[in-house]
């Protein structure tokens, strides 16, 4: 303890004598993708905030590199959000022209992002379990010396990149960003920006759709990850695949949407989502256009979020049906009192609505705007 905190005062005394802070373009992406309304903060502060935040500052800079005390100086407290909050005058939104990221308002938003700062201190610094510790939480045994070795050196790299523009209103966010980094957690920026790097061919198509033609704006295909780690999709994957492009064949629906991240096992290399658009490409000559990745989702209820906000970036209206493609198995499962009970457990809302079943395979869905708000609670895919 003695050691960290004389190189943390080193550090601070080496980092005093540069006076140009440097710009981490991962930092600011992912500081953006995780907590977009607080970090959306420019200029000067209001005096309410201003004080708050000097606060803050004297309680981190006291700690003097120790980490428990520096975990808990960093947590938010609830006056503190709402400072943060009154200090927002509008939320940002999800394109020039689109609706803001949260349809509950600058207050609920900002207290999202900021528990969501929280649970990252606790997950990766203090070693709290996360809510699925087969798939997610750090690299390093929790507890062992490698994983207490890692806290320090996240700790010395958020002090090292505490003036980065980006992250610069708050110290608690360069010290959630340098925990995820030093973990290797780079899953909510993996593929940014999506749009433009790999779904601009459907996109552009999107934007000459008469969305009136069709019956659904987009067949939605849930990921079911294998787990072999030597394995790119699974069986039932393959199953999702087979059967979406048949219906596809039919002419319903104007686009496919494929959702998955490498999630199983947890080592996996393989992002289901793309491994998904290259079987409809190479096997059933679906047209690339047609087809728009979604490589987030770790779980059935955030296929089903994601998904919403990629009809949202394509400019399809929400109030026209979906119709999801699965296995009998998930299918019924998506129906369910479970999966309803799950999405406000886990989510806080229902990310949609569950309509008429026309098969085993086939259920429609009805996306709803809820599925914009940003929540860094999971920091792999908020």
């Amino acid at each position: 303890m003695i050691k960290q905190s004389i190189f943390a005062l080193a550090l601070a005394i080496a980092l005093q004598s540069h006076a140009a802070p440097v710009k981490d373009q991962y930092w600011g992406l992912m500081a953006n993708q995780l907590f977009p309304a607080v970090a959306g903060i420019k200029g000067r502060p209001t005096q309410q905030l201003s004080a708050v935040l000097d606060g803050r500052r004297k309680r981190f800079d006291a700690c003097q590199g120790a980490s428990k005390c520096l975990f808990l100086a960093a947590t938010w407290t609830d006056e503190e959000m709402d400072a943060v909050a009154r200090a927002i005058p509008a939320l940002p939104t999800v394109a020039p022209n689109g609706p803001p990221i949260a349809d509950d308002g600058v207050k609920a938003q900002v207290v999202r992002e900021l528990r969501g700062l929280n649970a990252i201190l606790q997950t990766y610094g203090f070693g709290t379990e996360p809510r699925y510790p087969m798939i997610d939480g750090p690299v390093e045994k929790t507890g062992s010396a490698d994983f207490k070795a890692l806290v320090a050196d996240a700790i010395w790299l958020a002090e090292a990149g505490r003036n980065d523009p980006a992250l610069s209103l708050d110290p608690s966010i360069a010290l959630a960003v340098a925990l995820i980094d030093v973990n290797e957690r780079r899953d909510a920026v993996a593929f940014e920006p999506l749009d433009k790097a790999h779904n601009a061919e459907a996109l552009a198509r999107a934007r000459g759709i008469d969305w009136k033609r069709y019956r659904y704006t987009a067949i939605i295909i849930p990921g079911v990850g294998p787990e072999n780690p030597a394995i790119a999709l699974s069986a039932r994957g393959k199953l999702h695949l087979r059967l979406a492009a048949s219906r596809f064949a039919d002419g319903d629906a104007a686009f496919i949407i494929v959702s998955g991240a490498a999630v199983h096992p947890k080592e996996s290399r393989f992002v289901e989502a793309v491994e998904m658009r290259k079987v409809l490409i190479e096997r059933y000559g679906v047209p690339a256009d047609r087809i728009v990745i979604e490589p987030y989702a770790r779980h059935t209820t955030t296929n089903l979020r994601n998904a919403t906000r990629r009809l949202v970036a394509m400019g399809a209206p929400l109030d026209k049906p979906t119709l999801i493609v699965a296995n009998a198995s998930q299918s019924a499962y998506i129906e369910s009192p479970e999966f309803a009970a799950r999405n406000p457990a886990e989510l806080g809302y229902q990310p949609g609505t569950v309509g008429r079943r026309h098969s085993p395979y086939e259920l429609e869905f009805t996306p709803s705007i809820r599925s914009l708000r940003v929540d860094p609670w999971d920091p792999l895919d908020p």
